[in-house]
């Protein structure tokens, strides 16, 4: 099991490497997270949902993703807290507080997609959330040491030395554990070192004395970490902007954004400039597209919108001819209304839309978690994507779909004008027709972009940078 001294010290990619550094040895490798907290999901072979990031790493075991994987998922919404799924069926949600309550009777289901796991595999590699330092959450603790100590796990703790303070990181945690706690870890990791190793040589050995464990590695960054999807929400933070194409595809940052991995394969385009607008930023003039995405809480999200100004400069954008896509809650947030009688999201509420499609959408009713192919609607690009969304959407501009499923069904809606449309469907950009289609539309020069070739190809490069760097004989030897 890897745990962090922190949230964001790389857990997520060194599990993926470590997986497709191990199954290239011809182990049946599955990868392990009892719980999770992301908007970032995926749909599963078996018909549920699980975080993003175990997603990636089943694929890079090269196994279909289960909602096994990742038992817990906690999404955050508005104002009712979290959305809680467990073994990829929402359960209900619950506030911080609340939720620390639900932990034991969640502690069942964990442990037994971890045993199922466990029966079918040569090797689980889990991956613990956030720091293993969280002493002040440790009763009940179901993600990190509590899991470690009950499925008897032994524990490598990861430090990041490229936020700094990695010494005390790893140090401090050793100090304000648990002891019996502190004997489940078998040494540590530290990652993301840039620069000369020799010259951290002595902190290396600093940390083994004054924390007791041994280490078993120094791994450098890896600069290819951005061409694989991402999970947590502080990535787009810090993409300010991806490629300098003469196309501009313009993303307003929401607060809620979720599945923001469909917009990987436009921000590698080399023909795309992909700008993430920061809150207090207008949508600049120079837009062809703006993007309104995924989101947790459609109708928190589109008063958002609406705080930053961003509907007053989309509005206008339309009204230049320029062209608006939105994609499940974007799709939504561009209808005439939003209703949500249940209170799915909140209070029960009808909010007005954008406007900008003649459809309207009612949330509620069972989540919709589907895998799709099929086409983009006026063409033969095929995609292969998923759907994962509540409510329903109807209305005259359906008339005009976004795409056609392989099935005869269709999906979206598109203004008369064809300057405005959308739909549910996420990763309709990955297949690199489907995206040439898209961006042929756009007038943007397309290119020879093979992304789902180079998602493999980054992950060959992790496992062998980890393995490089990691003892695996090692680790197989430490796990048991």
């Amino acid at each position: 099991m890897l745990q962090g001294t922190g949230s964001d010290v790389g857990k997520s990619l060194l599990v993926a490497g470590l997986a497709r550094a191990f199954a290239n040895r011809g182990l049946v490798v599955r990868p392990f997270k009892p719980q999770n907290m992301s908007n970032n999901a995926a749909v599963t072979v078996d018909g549920g949902e699980i975080g993003r990031a175990q997603a990636l790493q089943a694929r890079a075991a090269r196994v279909p993703p289960s909602v096994h994987m990742n038992p817990v998922l906690l999404k955050p919404q508005s104002d009712v807290g979290s959305q809680v799924v467990v073994q990829g069926r929402v359960i209900g949600n619950a506030k911080a507080r609340e939720f620390q309550s639900w932990k034991p009777r969640l502690e069942a289901s964990v442990h037994e997609s971890f045993e199922k796991l466990a029966a079918e595999a040569d090797l689980v590699i889990v991956e613990g959330a956030g720091s293993a330092a969280e002493v002040n959450l440790r009763k009940g603790d179901i993600a990190n040491m509590g899991f470690a100590r009950k499925a008897d796990v032994p524990v490598v703790l990861v430090g990041d030395i490229d936020r700094g303070g990695v010494i005390a990181q790893v140090v401090g945690t050793k100090a304000v554990v648990d002891p019996a706690d502190a004997a489940m870890v078998v040494g540590f990791l530290v990652n993301k070192f840039r620069g000369d190793p020799s010259l951290f040589s002595a902190g290396m050995e600093l940390i083994a004395e004054k924390s007791g464990w041994p280490a078993l590695g120094l791994v450098p960054w890896f600069r290819d970490a951005g061409l694989l999807p991402a999970e947590d929400a502080v990535v787009l933070d810090k993409r300010r902007a991806a490629g300098e194409g003469a196309t501009t595809i313009v993303v307003p940052r929401l607060p809620h954004i979720a599945n923001f991995d469909d917009l990987d394969p436009l921000g590698q385009e080399p023909g795309v400039r992909l700008i993430m607008l920061r809150p207090g930023e207008p949508i600049p003039a120079e837009a062809d597209l703006v993007l309104l995405p995924g989101s947790k809480a459609t109708i928190a999200d589109l008063a958002a919108l609406r705080r930053e100004g961003w509907d007053v400069d989309i509005l206008a954008h339309v009204r230049r001819g320029g062209r608006v896509l939105g994609i499940c809650g974007g799709y939504q947030i561009l209808g005439r209304t939003i209703a949500d009688p249940d209170g799915v999201e909140g209070p029960p509420t009808s909010v007005p839309g954008l406007g900008l499609l003649d459809v309207e959408t009612v949330l509620g009713g069972d989540k919709c978690l589907e895998s799709v192919t099929g086409t983009l609607a006026g063409s033969n690009a095929p995609f292969a994507g998923y759907e994962m969304h509540v409510g329903r959407t109807s209305g005259a501009d359906r008339a005009r779909p976004l795409v056609t499923f392989a099935d005869g069904r269709d999906d979206g809606a598109t203004r008369p004008d064809g300057c405005v449309s959308g739909c549910y469907v996420h990763g309709l950009f990955a297949d690199d027709r489907a995206r040439g289609a898209f961006l042929e539309r756009l007038g943007a020069a397309t290119s020879d972009l093979a992304y789902e070739a180079r998602v493999e190809a980054t992950l060959d490069a992790l496992a062998a940078h980890v393995a490089d760097h990691v003892d695996l004989d090692r680790l197989w030897a430490l796990a048991r």
